[in-house]
C-alpha cells in the first residue's frame, strides 16, 4: 500500500506542468502613453499568453506605489520587486555615467536617438549590473523633451535669462551655460508655475505636455529636442535573472526586442510629428482636439549653438563627475555615431 501510494504521488509529480514563473512588474507613469500602449500590455498580457503561462504577472507603476523616481532602481537592485522601469536620467544621483544615456540636442530624429540608444547599449549593461545589480533587458525613448513657454520667444537665444523647468541633470547644466535659469519643479506642478510665473518655459515631451494640459498655461512650443528623449531603461533584478534557466531568459529577451521595445522605437518619430500638430494645429492630430500654440522651429544656427554648448561645456563637466574612462568609452560609442568629442584629460 504504501509503495503503491509513493508510486502515485511520484507520477502525479512527474505529469503535473511546473509552477508557472512569477514576476513583479513595475512600470513608468501610468498617465503616459508609454505605459498605457506599450508597457502595460506587454508585461501584462502579450508575455504571459506567449510564454502558455509558464510566465505570470503582477503589473503596477512607480506613481501608484507612491515611489521616489530616484527608488525604483536602488529598490530594483535590492529584489523588492523582480522588473522596473523608469527614465535612465531619474538613477543619475547614483550613477552619474548614466548621463551619457541621453545627451540633450545630439540626436534630432528618432533614427539618430536609436543609433545612439544603440552605440550606449553596452555602457548601460555595465552600469545597471554594477551600479543596480540588475539585467539591461530594454531601452525605449518617450518623445523627445521640448520647451514650453508662456512667453513669446523665436529661438534658442530667447531663452537667455529665463527660468526653465528642465527635465533632467544634463538639461539643467545646458540651461545655466546658455544663460537660462534652471528651476526645480515636479512634473505635476508645472502648469500651476507656468500660470504663476514660478518659471517662464518648461521641458518635456510635446506627448506629456499635450495629456497634462501644458497647452493651458503656455503660448509658444520650441520643438528643439532641449532635454533629448527621455529613454526609460527596463531591467530585472540580477539575482532573480541569473535564477531562471537559459532557455527562459532567451524567452524574455527576444520578446522584449521584438514585442515592446521595437514598436515603441518605429512609432517615435510619428509620435512626435502627431504631438506636435495637436499642440499647434500643423498637421493632422489624430490624439484629440486640436489646440492652438506657436510653433517655433529650431534653425540650423540653434543647433550649431548647441553643439558647441555641449563640446564645450556640458560634456567636459560630466566627463569630470563620470570620469575619463567613461568618457572615452562615450566618444568611442555614441560619440561617433553622433558625430560630438568630448575632450578627455
Amino acid at each position: 500500500m504504501k509503495r503503491t501510494l509513493l508510486a502515485f504521488t511520484a507520477a502525479i509529480a512527474f505529469t503535473m506542468p511546473a509552477l508557472a514563473e512569477e514576476l513583479s512588474v513595475v512600470g513608468s507613469w501610468s498617465s503616459l502613453n508609454l505605459y498605457k500602449q506599450y508597457e502595460a500590455p506587454f508585461w501584462g498580457e502579450t508575455l504571459p499568453k506567449d510564454s502558455g503561462g509558464k510566465i505570470t504577472t503582477q503589473v503596477t507603476t512607480h506613481n501608484e506605489m507612491n515611489l521616489g523616481v530616484a527608488d525604483v532602481f536602488r529598490l530594483l537592485g535590492q529584489g523588492v520587486y523582480d522588473v522596473a522601469m523608469t527614465v535612465g536620467d531619474y538613477a543619475v544621483s547614483d550613477a552619474p555615467e548614466l548621463e551619457g544615456l541621453d545627451v540633450p540636442l545630439v540626436a534630432m530624429d528618432a533614427a539618430k536617438a536609436k543609433a545612439a540608444v544603440d552605440a550606449a547599449r553596452p555602457m548601460v549593461e555595465d552600469i545597471f549590473k554594477d551600479r543596480f545589480n540588475s539585467k539591461l533587458l530594454a531601452i525605449a525613448p518617450y518623445p523627445p523633451q521640448v520647451v514650453f513657454c508662456n512667453k513669446e520667444i523665436s529661438n534658442l537665444d530667447d531663452l537667455k535669462g529665463v527660468k526653465v523647468r528642465a527635465s533632467g541633470r544634463m538639461t539643467a547644466k545646458f540651461l545655466e551655460a546658455l544663460g537660462a535659469e534652471g528651476v526645480n519643479v515636479a512634473f505635476s506642478e508645472v502648469p500651476g508655475a507656468l500660470q504663476k510665473g514660478v518659471v517662464d518655459c518648461a521641458v518635456t515631451g510635446a506627448g506629456s505636455g499635450y495629456s497634462a494640459g501644458w497647452w493651458e498655461v503656455s503660448t509658444h512650443l520650441l520643438t528643439i529636442p532641449l532635454g533629448g528623449w527621455d529613454h526609460v531603461v527596463t531591467a530585472m533584478n540580477m539575482d532573480k535573472w541569473n535564477a531562471l534557466d537559459e532557455e527562459t531568459q532567451k524567452f524574455i529577451m527576444t520578446e522584449v526586442a521584438e514585442k515592446f521595445e521595437a514598436p515603441v522605437w518605429e512609432s517615435a518619430q510619428g509620435a512626435l510629428t502627431n504631438d506636435v500638430a495637436c499642440l499647434t494645429g500643423n498637421g493632422e492630430c489624430k490624439s484629440g482636439d486640436t489646440r492652438s500654440m506657436t510653433l517655433v522651429e529650431a534653425s540650423d544656427a540653434d543647433i550649431a549653438k548647441a553643439k558647441e554648448i555641449l563640446e564645450t561645456t556640458v560634456l567636459p563637466e560630466w566627463a569630470e563627475r563620470a570620469g575619463s574612462e567613461w568618457a572615452t568609452r562615450w566618444n568611442d560609442s555614441v560619440g561617433k555615431v553622433v558625430d560630438v568629442t568630448i575632450p578627455v584629460k
